[in-house]
């Protein structure tokens, strides 16, 4: 049976923001391989960059393949502190063995602070070379929680990104 021409991934991501030792937990903010000033910085095994782990979700998930915490478990020592584009790139890498290429990617970065409009061209354009695709598939969005629940509170980034996956061979796209 052939592969399908088109493919939809979902990736999502959460993670909490703490103050830096010896007050908290946190780790320096990273989003989208960009570094933050921030006050608070997310808790998680690697960088904790919510913004590459949910793109790479949802290739992961657009190729059918396990997730991010089944390829890069937080159990393994490896991954503490980890640089999240190692991820990403291993994701990319599968897709593009795979045969595929990104149509577009659509994320949405729920957090109070930072804001996201002043660096959204920033960020944009790092995820496009990460991903090794034009700026224009590439879409970013900043939304807050209006001061509701943790995220609205400052104390958790969420993350959501949509991407579709489009077959990079000539049988599939002259169907």
């Amino acid at each position: 049976m052939a592969s399908p021409a088109i493919r939809i991934g979902h990736g999502y991501d959460l993670h909490r923001l703490e103050e830096p030792p010896p007050a908290g937990q946190g780790r320096p903010f990273v989003l989208g391989g960009l570094a933050f000033e921030h006050g608070r910085g997310p808790v998680g095994h690697s960088d904790g960059d919510a913004l590459l782990h949910a793109v790479t979700d949802a290739i992961l998930g657009g190729l059918g393949l396990d997730d991010i915490g089944q390829l890069f478990p937080d159990s393994d020592p490896r991954w503490d502190g980890a640089d999240s584009k190692i991820f990403l790139e291993e994701a990319c890498r599968l897709m593009r063995s795979m045969g595929y290429e990104i149509a577009n990617l659509d994320a949405t970065v729920i957090l109070e602070r930072p804001k996201i409009g002043p660096h959204k061209t920033a960020l944009r354009t790092t995820l496009a070379g990460l991903l090794e695709v034009e700026a224009d598939r590439v879409n970013l969005k900043g939304k807050t929680h209006e001061k509701v629940d943790a995220v609205g509170e400052g104390r958790a980034i969420e993350v959501h990104v949509v991407v579709l996956l489009e077959s990079t061979s000539e049988d599939s796209r002259n169907r």
